[in-house]
């Protein structure tokens, strides 16, 4: 009963969109949280609002995981946690535009936020959870992990490098008490499509509503599947179905396809 009063969640990324949606959510269900992200203010107001609404101990750790210095701060943090149940690896970014189209240390940075960070945390949280015999390892992922497509070339193959990550401990880990998860939501409402780039590309205005869900919604089906076994959780029927063809081999046909009558087209 102590365990599960003092149980403790750090998230990445809890300053907005899914990572603010999983903070609310642990909340409710009794876990005090350390809320780690780059904006301290945004973690400050949200840490306040939980700590209103729930009443759990709320800490903030403003960090810059895209950095040795920021990865290695959040490390030594989740060390000292002896009560650590669960690591949400939830920070992450999109660049719209080809690979040759971007900056290569943009490219790199997003490497170091989706690749290195969560390796790296995972790492410094297991030994606690495995000698406790119970913890809760959510690497969240996208279903772009399973359509890899022209302009989404680091993104989609960090997404992807996420899910085998998370497939492959969760099987070294069977047995030992830790659950590991990789989720793999498509659209979501959040802050993510909105940057400067992506309104110039008009995502949210190009795709229809039914292929977007809230941000609730997906933490909702995260959380659940926790009860189960599945490692890779996609929330929505629709992006399970574009999930299962993408695993299946059949998405990169239709791509190499797509790519081959588009070079026959503009050959002219």
């Amino acid at each position: 009963m102590e365990q599960k009063e003092h149980r403790r969640a750090l998230i990445t990324g809890a300053s907005a969109g899914l990572g603010a949606e999983f903070a609310r959510q642990l909340a409710a269900r009794g876990y005090d949280l350390v809320l780690a992200a780059r904006r301290r203010g945004r973690l400050e107001e949200l840490a306040q609002e939980i700590n209103r609404k729930y009443g759990v101990e709320v800490e903030v750790l403003p960090v810059d995981l895209s950095t040795d210095a920021g990865i290695t701060l959040a490390e030594e943090r989740i060390k000292d946690l002896n009560n650590l149940e669960m690591l949400v690896n939830n920070a992450g970014f999109g660049i719209p535009g080809g690979f040759l189209g971007n900056d290569i240390q943009a490219s790199m940075t997003m490497v170091s936020v989706h690749v290195a960070a969560p390796v790296r945390l995972t790492r410094a949280a297991l030994p606690v959870m495995v000698e406790n015999g119970r913890g809760y390892m959510i690497n969240v992922s996208s279903i772009s992990a399973f359509h890899p497509a022209a302009g989404e070339s680091v993104y989609s193959a960090t997404k992807a490098f996420l899910v085998n990550f998370s497939e492959s401990l969760a099987t070294e880990l069977n047995g030992r008490g830790v659950k590991v998860q990789a989720l793999c939501p498509g659209f979501v409402h959040t802050e993510f499509h909105d940057s400067e780039a992506y309104r110039k590309i008009r995502v949210k205005e190009r795709l229809p509503g039914f292929m977007w869900m809230n941000a609730s919604e997906v933490v909702q089906v995260s959380l659940k599947a926790l009860k189960g076994s599945r490692v890779v959780v996609v929330p929505g029927f629709g992006n399970w179905l574009l999930a299962g063809i993408g695993r299946s081999g059949l998405g990169s046909l239709l791509i190499r396809i797509y790519l081959a009558l588009g070079g026959r087209k503009g050959g002219g």
